[in-house]
């Protein structure tokens, strides 16, 4: 296996789109990364100039210590797994397993001894002599896998490899990755637009957006200290409340709704500084009595999601100072247009300096 490193990397198109801006990204030997964002930001891009089928039009791509920016993708010992399994519809899964090894001359013991090995790995034992078109979607994507897997790469890149699949199998194939990449101990770049498979795949992850990289941290310090309000609105489901205000003169951080806070104790948001953005998570929000939390509210629509409500509530006494999720367990019965108390976890909340986005505490 090998380490990975985008250096300065830069891709321009010739009309003009930038498809990604100076990234500079290092993925150590044996490590799971997660490159999410959503569609557009670049993440494939990226991926594909790691695979050497786009070549950047600034910057270096390193594989271990060599710069591969120049060299073709059949040069950079890795494997890649697309969405759309690319597998030879003619062949059984014995022959796409074994299909690379073939083509590169390998002996045919060892063949059959890696074949054999994938195959027990990812399950595949009882389908050998299958075609692809008698598998299941999650069949044929093991496949995929283990025709990687064969190969044994230097780096296995995956671009958005479960999108075909449904909800359940996701789960399944997600599990089955995590525990693939505990066996190989591989070095895995993985592209994905779904903020939860990033968090529970990746050891650690890349948020993207328009071609730039806005964080890189492991997955719980994404979710828990979101480093600018893009990530703090893309990561995490439900998504982040975000609260526009501002720090006024006399100390105090005043938001919709008639919600006046403590500020944050950060630099950036000093007492008349102007727009402040709170950030707090649908499951930081408790619903209490009216009159009894830090401002009242009334409910709009109540979700049950079968563990919890998800509610959405209108601020102010009136309603009229906009949206806030709160979760609840489903015990706790809120019927529609009740008016309630909304307190906030002062221990889990997040400021961003609007102008900017960046985060300030």
């Amino acid at each position: 296996m090998a380490s990975v490193r985008l250096a300065g990397v830069e891709k321009v198109y010739p009309n003009g789109h930038v498809a990604a801006r100076g990234l500079d990204i290092e993925i150590a030997d044996g490590e799971f990364m997660v490159l999410v964002g959503p569609s557009g930001c670049g993440k494939s891009t990226a991926l594909r100039m790691i695979a050497g089928l786009e070549t950047p039009t600034a910057g270096q791509v390193f594989i271990g210590e060599h710069d591969v920016t120049a060299l073709p993708p059949q040069e950079r010992d890795i494997a890649m797994v697309f969405q759309s399994y690319a597998l030879y519809p003619h062949m059984t899964v014995r022959e796409n397993l074994s299909f690379g090894l073939r083509m590169r001359g390998a002996a045919r013991p060892a063949i059959a001894e890696r074949v054999a090995g994938a195959a027990r790995a990812l399950g595949l034992d009882a389908v050998l002599e299958r075609k692809p078109g008698q598998l299941s979607g999650g069949q044929r994507q093991r496949v995929a896998l283990g025709r990687a897997m064969v190969r044994d790469p230097k780096v296995f890149l995956f671009d958005e490899p479960l999108s075909n699949l449904d909800a359940k199998l996701r789960v399944e194939t997600r599990a089955e990755l995590a525990r693939l990449h505990r066996r190989l101990r591989a070095t895995i770049v993985y592209v994905t637009h779904d903020q939860e498979e990033a968090l529970t795949l990746g050891g650690r992850v890349a948020v993207m957006r328009d071609g730039n990289v806005e964080q890189v941290a492991p997955p719980m310090e994404v979710y828990r200290r979101p480093a600018s309000l893009f990530v703090a609105g893309f990561v995490g489901s439900p998504a982040m409340n975000l609260l526009p205000g501002e720090v006024r003169a006399d100390g105090v951080w005043a938001g919709p709704g008639g919600l006046v806070l403590p500020p944050p104790a950060a630099p950036g948001a000093r007492a008349g500084t102007g727009r402040v953005t709170l950030g707090v998570r649908p499951h930081d929000v408790a619903i209490v009595a009216p009159g009894a939390g830090d401002t009242d509210a009334r409910a709009d629509v109540v979700e049950p999601r079968g563990s919890e409500l998800l509610i959405y509530l209108r601020l102010g006494n009136d309603g009229a100072g906009g949206e806030l999720r709160a979760v609840a367990p489903p015990e706790q019965q809120i019927a529609v247009d009740t008016a309630v108390g909304v307190r906030l976890d002062r221990e889990r909340l997040h400021w961003f300096d609007e102008p900017t986005g960046r985060r300030l505490d």
